[in-house]
């Protein structure tokens, strides 16, 4: 796998995530909490021990260590483009490979992994088609990638437009703009959840007769 580090300038978002990483453990929800809220999804998320799994965006890895522990003795490879945030996850000791990384630009290797998972974090890649065509290039046939938020999307799209700055544009698209996204950088038809108990996606690359 092959990787550029970021550059502050690239992305306005990276210095905003950078400025946020020391505190971002405590300003927000117990982390333990969100990973509790996560563990009562387990099932839908079918993850399995032995699964090769990127972790897109992890922040200060709130859930690395509990998606480590799910799929052991498979890998977790934890990117973000925040080094600052990509600091802080380093620092917690967990048995991951972390990764500076920008997912609608680097090279995240070719059929490497099972799957990808956004959890929080795709909103606010810049180049949203880019970055799934960036994707499917890194997952196994068949693989499968998950965008997963515990709000639910009109939820999340308020709130980031409130926050404004440099994150007020960033949204999760409506259910034809995924289709056709996901169509064409190479995946199936997704499934989409969408409620008051959050967001879910998930997608599998399209099998290739």
């Amino acid at each position: 796998m092959h990787s550029k580090q970021p550059q502050p300038a690239a992305d306005a978002r990276i210095g905003f995530f950078d400025r946020l990483a020391e505190e971002w453990d405590t300003s927000e929800q117990d982390p333990a909490e969100t990973v509790r809220e996560v563990e009562r999804c387990a099932e839908r998320l079918d993850l399995h021990p032995g699964d090769c799994v990127l972790e897109v965006g992890c922040g200060t890895g709130q859930l690395t260590e509990w998606l480590v522990d799910r799929v052991r003795p498979g890998r977790v490879t934890a990117l973000d483009f925040s080094p600052e945030m990509l600091r802080k996850a380093a620092a917690k000791g967990i048995d991951a490979a972390f990764l500076p990384a920008d997912v609608c630009r680097d090279d995240l290797g070719r059929a490497e992994f099972d799957v990808a998972l956004c959890f929080h974090s795709f909103p606010h890649f810049r180049d949203q088609p880019a970055a799934l065509r960036n994707l499917a290039r890194c997952l196994k046939p068949r693989g499968r990638l998950i965008v997963m938020h515990l709000h639910g999307r009109d939820e999340v799209n308020e709130f980031h437009r409130g926050m404004g700055g440099e994150i007020g544009g960033d949204l999760l698209p409506d259910d034809a703009r995924w289709r056709d996204w996901l169509k064409a950088a190479g995946f199936d038809p997704p499934e989409i959840s969408d409620g008051k108990d959050g967001f879910l996606l998930q997608a599998r690359i399209m099998a290739v007769d």
